[in-house]
């Protein structure tokens, strides 16, 4: 076994006494497309050169259905980003470090602003730093570079240029690259079929709550109803709206939270809680990780937003439109924010069963078909989720139903929470098995 070095970099740590290490300006050129040079959206057309951004990245290549085009003679103009079969690609911006190796090419092909050509030098594999480029090597650097702050969007390419990594001799560079092909590409069939069978048992488990909001658990004779998700229900059910069942001795019983008195110099480690969209789930409660807390007097200021155990929470607007949660009974005093719609309802309903309900099809479906109707960024307001449509069974049966649900739930939950965790373990021994091969710590058969 070959004796090991200190490679100097904090974010390498040892590598094999032959390998070195160096920057990538000095081991490939690197060409992105500077600025627009005056290329507009209203240029994008159905046919000519192809032109890759960022959505195109799929599986580590380019989804050529997907790209949009643009007139030859933008490719032209263009020859540093003049693509080939080969070339190694990695995002700017957007979701930034997704990688590709370009393949197949269906015709002249160029680069939008988003995305930076690696072109690497004789003696360097692409197909080696393209494995680098997925590893903690990069992103350890990444970060690294951008310690302190969170509010990086762009991989610069005068930063990138000075990206530094660990290489063997070319021969054990492209050995490094077919095993990482080879081994990742079976763990990625395991994490693949993991997250279908994770997204299967999520499915089973709305639909059996879907099932059990709308129809009960007595097989009892149906009606017919005009909500679209709620067809058919019991005889002696009812279809109202959110606004005729909330709390009417509740002064703000369908509302929302502080709008913009509160920022983020007022969040506290300690105080009265203050429920942001990211602590809402997509039916799973309440997530406190990652919370954050405002004064007793900040919170005085808003007590119109000032929630109670039992309010129903849902995220008003953006792509996580929709997402719902219940405060617990623990939870005696907290507050909101405008992006989080509440629900109070009264004594007489069961507010479990409502949260259940919140998160079944039959009031996303009428979120979704709300949102489509917006040409711009979605948004549920007060009045749309006042008027959203709700199945209203008989006290007892909501308490029936709420305590099937929690048992059924509970049960299913406890199955997904296993199947993370392995997805998680495949995960991390994936993100292990790449940074090990391309640092040299682990050395495939051919060399040792």
């Amino acid at each position: 076994m070959e004796e090991m070095k200190q490679s100097g970099v904090q974010w390498i740590g040892e590598i094999p006494a032959s390998w070195n290490t160096k920057r990538i300006k000095y081991m490939a050129t690197l060409k992105g497309r500077i600025g627009w040079q005056g290329l507009t959206s209203d240029e994008y057309q159905d046919e000519g050169a192809f032109l890759i951004t960022g959505v195109d990245f799929s599986d580590g290549g380019i989804d050529w259905e997907n790209c949009v085009h643009v007139p030859l003679k933008r490719w032209e103009e263009a020859k540093d980003i003049q693509i080939q079969n080969g070339d190694l690609l990695i995002t700017k911006d957007g979701t930034i470090g997704k990688v590709a190796i370009v393949s197949d090419m269906p015709g002249e092909t160029s680069l939008n602003s988003g995305v930076l050509r690696i072109v690497p030098n004789q003696g360097y594999s692409s197909r080696f730093l393209f494995w680098v480029l997925q590893s903690e090597e990069f992103w350890n650097w990444f970060n690294y570079k951008n310690a302190g702050n969170s509010t990086i969007q762009h991989l610069y390419q005068g930063d990138f240029a000075e990206f530094l990594y660990a290489f063997p001799a070319y021969d054990e560079q492209e050995k490094i690259a077919d095993y990482l092909f080879r081994h990742c590409s079976d763990l990625d069939f395991i994490i693949e079929n993991i997250q279908n069978q994770i997204e299967d048992i999520k499915a089973y488990r709305k639909s059996l709550i879907t099932e059990a909001v709308t129809t009960g658990l007595d097989k009892a004779p149906l009606k017919d109803t005009n909500v679209k998700c709620a067809k058919r229900i019991p005889t002696h059910w009812e279809i109202s709206k959110i606004k005729y069942i909330a709390d009417s001795e509740h002064p703000y019983p369908v509302g929302d939270g502080d709008h913009g008195m509160i920022k983020a110099d007022d969040y506290l480690a300690e105080g009265i809680p203050y429920i942001r969209v990211l602590n809402l789930t997509w039916g799973y409660g309440l997530n406190m990780e990652n919370a954050v807390y405002i004064s007793e007097e900040m919170n005085q200021r808003i007590a119109n937003s000032e929630l109670k155990p039992n309010d129903i929470l849902i995220a008003k607007t953006g792509a996580t439109i929709g997402k719902t949660a219940i405060v617990p009974q623990w939870l005696t005093r907290s507050n909101t924010t405008s992006h989080v719609g509440k629900i109070t309802l009264p004594k007489s309903q069961c507010a479990k069963y409502f949260y259940y309900l919140m998160t079944s099809d039959v009031v996303q479906k009428q979120i979704e078909d709300l949102s489509a109707m917006q040409s711009t960024r979605p948004e549920l307001g007060i009045e749309g989720l006042k008027n959203l449509f709700v199945v209203v069974p008989p006290l007892k049966e909501q308490l029936l139903i709420s305590d099937y649900l929690d048992s059924q739930c509970y049960d299913i939950d406890a199955i997904l929470v296993a199947k993370q965790k392995q997805l998680q373990a495949i995960i991390d021994h994936k993100t292990s098995l790449i940074f090990e091969y391309v640092t040299g710590k682990k050395r495939v058969k051919e060399v040792q």
